[in-house]
């Protein structure tokens, strides 16, 4: 057979940082990783061809090829998911849907052929073979949750690496924390599945065939759930593959706060190349956290854990949150003061969201204050469900916060901060060509022609006199802010737009 994977479009949101991509000439920051991992568990004999929108189009002659098409999704690429799936009907193609979009509400999607949910492991091959005996039925879905340590290794050659910033491995599934907002949990429970350590080994070496040098992304929801694993096995591997390898390849992912408790831990994952991390932190206000079930981030110095946490050498990225009950119209000036005081760069601030499957869309569905499925998109100033503030108080709260987080003065002198307290990595990267027409790109268009070019020029030069290290990076950072107060100037058009 032959097979279509098809990845949808990401909109103009935060996270497709697509303003940003530009730069550096690149179509889209990371690869459709589940796709690839599904290639790995079809039949050797089929043949598989993978079409992501972000750098690709879908054409007649992709249809006309395929005998199926499998496409994998989330919530916030709906849109593009519903037109590729049209376009598939209409030409007669049979359609396969998986991943978090499906799986949350296939019900909305009632001209897919057959739904493979879950987690493929067990799932897929049920399909498969019901596919070969001529039985297929619609819905395959299973309760349970599988070891990940036979999972094979995705296939990265069906990719054009050349089009990504960066690329992903998958070590854990699962979260061990019980946030009513997140959907993590609904999707893959609260036991830690892990892959062995030779298993992303293996996956590295892969990539690096390919002849890939550059970032990686951890996808894990929560790297360091397995805390023992990491600093026995994981990490020292990876410290060795970097040595082994001469590599100069950075490592990103995603964790909880409390990683700022364990100095061991952190300076491992420094010293195996990680420079990043993303944290849920949500909200400086604890009655807010205890009461959507974020009992972690409460009773601790959260700037405090921060600082600790980039003064190791990794820079935090931080998730946060408005619209929890208990909040008031205060709430945007405290986040506004807490994330500018943390030095967090990039902090993305959405309006609180139900997402199919958590506690809190039960909750809201029982309160009948559930208005219409999400968007998928947290920073998008729309929710679904009824807040306890007045809706256009939270909605001007909102872009009244962005449009102060992400204003040049604001965004630039986060930039400053972080750059006092973050330890420049160790790692030196060989020189790209690309790096250099990354900023001179960013010195026309922000540094020339910007309306920030007052901010970005004072930033360079304080970067160069105090910071020597860290101005690629300061650079990078940069262009960011260019990309957010592109979405934000979106977002907040729209949402103007919609109020009248």
């Amino acid at each position: 057979m032959n097979i279509l994977l098809i990845y949808p479009e990401f909109p103009d949101t935060f996270w497709s940082f697509k303003h940003a991509l530009k730069f550096v000439n690149k179509k889209a920051s990371l690869p459709p990783l589940g796709l690839l991992t599904v290639a790995s568990m079809l039949p050797e004999s089929w043949e598989r061809k993978l079409v992501d929108l972000n750098v690709s189009s879908l054409t007649a002659r992709d249809i006309a090829w395929a005998d199926m098409a499998f496409i994998s999704a989330m919530a916030v690429q709906q849109e593009s998911a519903r037109k590729i799936i049209d376009l598939c009907n209409k030409a007669g193609l049979k359609v396969v849907a998986g991943g978090p979009l499906f799986t949350s509400e296939p019900e909305a999607f009632p001209t897919v052929d057959h739904f493979v949910l879950n987690e493929a492991e067990l799932t897929l091959l049920p399909f498969l073979e019901d596919l070969q005996n001529g039985t297929p039925k619609k819905n395959y879905t299973s309760e349970l949750f599988p070891d990940i340590s036979s999972t094979p290794a995705p296939q990265w050659h069906l990719l054009d690496i050349n089009k990504y910033v960066a690329m992903a491995v998958q070590f854990s599934r699962g979260c061990p924390y019980r946030c009513d907002f997140c959907n993590v949990t609904a999707l893959f429970g609260h036991k830690i599945r892990t892959k062995k350590s030779a298993q992303i080994i293996e996956e590295l070496n892969g990539i690096k065939q390919l002849g890939w040098r550059d970032s990686i992304f951890f996808v894990d929801d929560n790297f360091i759930a397995h805390k023992s694993y990491l600093k026995k096995e994981l990490l020292p591997q990876l410290i060795e593959w970097q040595k082994n390898n001469k590599s100069t390849t950075k490592f990103f992912t995603e964790c909880s706060i409390n990683l700022a408790d364990d100095p061991e831990l952190m300076s491992l994952m420094v010293k195996a190349g990680f420079s990043q991390v993303f944290i849920g932190i949500e909200t400086p206000d604890n009655t807010a956290l205890e009461a959507c079930g974020k009992e972690h981030n409460t009773s601790r110095d959260m700037l405090g854990n921060i600082k600790k946490i980039q003064q190791a050498g990794m820079e935090v990225q931080g998730g946060f949150i408005v619209g929890f009950d208990s909040d008031t119209p205060s709430i945007f000036q405290k986040q506004i003061e807490f994330i500018q005081k943390s030095g967090i760069v990039t902090a993305m601030v959405g309006i609180l969201q139900a997402l199919p499957g958590t506690r809190l869309y039960e909750r809201m569905q029982k309160e009948g204050r559930l208005l219409h499925n999400s968007s998928g998109d947290n920073a998008d100033s729309n929710t679904n469900i009824i807040p306890k503030m007045d809706l256009e108080i939270l909605r001007k709260g909102y872009t009244d916060m962005m449009t102060q987080l992400y204003a040049p003065k604001q965004y630039y002198t986060r930039i400053r901060t972080l750059l006092r307290e973050y330890r420049t990595p160790e790692l030196k990267g060989s020189f790209r060509i690309s790096n250099l027409l990354a900023f001179a790109r960013s010195t026309l268009l922000l540094g020339v022609v910007g309306r920030e070019r007052f901010q970005y020029w004072k930033m360079l030069i304080w970067t160069f006199f105090n910071r020597q290290k860290a101005l690629p990076h300061a650079v990078t950072l940069a262009i960011y802010g260019h990309h957010f107060r592109k979405v934000c100037r979106l977002h907040l058009k729209e949402t103007r737009k919609a109020t009248g």
